[in-house]
């Protein structure tokens, strides 16, 4: 159903095709160019963009996750987009929020009534909190410091936006990128070299998706723990369940992007526990920027360098797969010492931040 959101605007539900592997429509074609140049106008880089392909997988709904999608149009074009995507670990309660409009119709009251009504949605369909993750660029603002006590963000346009509708800065993440060279690789290996020395009694075991068999547990372990391990802040995200299923819906709903990932996971000999692990993504363009995704160490084994191992091992043989690529971009929380010490020893470089921000519906 249309929604007017001003004389000019309105709002309309994204109508998928039946299947994730059937081919774009012509809306969801626009929906995704849209996507990408808000994107772009806001971080200034293309590692975010997606292709409708690539995108289309991403917008259905499965027992994970809920998932709904508006377009904006002023007039006949499409001008912006919304998302709400709510979490079934907590029976509904959180969901994941995302208005952007292209820069040129901003400040004319879209943005604030396309929020509104996904907040609408939200509290019928029974969610409690809503977040929202955002890059702010800084343009001489006043900062905002994170209650953590770590990181900072502008008050740009999106900080005003967000502290205007009710939400709260909770946490600052650090987008920080790779650029490869032949020194480069040198450092990484004898980094790997000492972790390797560190980390007696473990070995390393790296596989591409989709999971084999024998890893799916621990890898479903460890992933359910990355839900809960990694710094929250005041976050609240629910505790994830992960078991063989969920697994085999997570490396599907990669591959169905046309996504290749390599898994590089640490595994104790004595026990053949997999106790730690890194991933490391990259599209169908094999000369397009590679995303570094989870990296986690199981609180139990922690103090033995596996951080630096998994992820020195991971970055060694993806370089080799994946010449082409010229850099690999990855997200941290700022006060998650421990991995940006690991990040920086290895070469990755700060290169912007990333607010979060929660809103509690009443």
């Amino acid at each position: 159903m249309k929604i007017t959101l001003t004389d000019t605007a309105t709002l309309h539900p994204l109508v998928l095709p039946a299947r994730a592997d059937a081919a774009p429509s012509a809306v969801v074609r626009e929906y995704a160019e849209v996507r990408n140049l808000s994107l772009r106008e806001t971080t200034g880089r293309t590692d975010e963009d997606l292709t409708p392909e690539s995108l289309l997988p991403t917008l259905f709904s499965n027992q994970d996750m809920r998932r709904r999608q508006w377009y904006i149009l002023e007039g006949d074009e499409m001008v912006g987009i919304a998302v709400l995507n709510t979490l079934a670990d907590d029976a509904g309660r959180t969901a994941f929020v995302t208005v952007n409009l292209l820069r040129r119709v901003w400040g004319r009251g879209i943005g604030s009534l396309a929020l509104a009504h996904v907040e609408h949605e939200a509290r019928e369909s029974g969610v409690q909190r809503m977040l929202v993750w955002n890059e702010h660029l800084d343009g001489g603002e006043d900062e905002l410091p994170s209650p953590t006590g770590f990181g900072a963000v502008p008050r740009d346009h999106a900080a005003r936006f967000l502290l205007r509708h009710g939400f709260a800065l909770e946490q600052v993440e650090r987008v920080s990128t790779l650029t490869w060279s032949d020194s480069l690789v040198q450092r990484i290996r004898n980094l790997r070299s000492d972790a390797e020395h560190r980390a007696a009694g473990y070995s390393v075991v790296q596989w591409a998706l989709p999971t084999p068999v024998e890893h799916v547990d621990g890898y479903a372990w460890m992933k359910q723990h990355m839900s809960t391990d990694v710094p929250d802040a005041n976050l609240e995200m629910p505790a994830e369940r992960w078991d063989a299923e969920r697994v085999a819906r997570h490396d599907e709903r990669y591959l169905q992007r046309g996504n290749t990932v390599l898994v590089t996971a640490a595994q104790h000999i004595e026990s053949g526990e997999l106790c730690a692990y890194n991933e490391l993504s990259i599209g169908a363009d094999a000369a397009s920027t590679s995303h570094q995704e989870d990296t986690l160490v199981l609180s139990s084994h922690r103090g033995s360098r596996l951080g630096m191992l998994v992820k020195t091992a991971g970055l060694l043989t993806w370089r080799e797969q994946h010449p082409d690529s010229p850099s690999v971009i990855t997200y941290n929380a700022e006060e998650n010492r421990p991995m940006l010490d690991i990040n920086e020893a290895i070469g990755f470089a700060p290169i912007a931040y990333e607010g979060a921000w929660k809103k509690e519906l009443e």
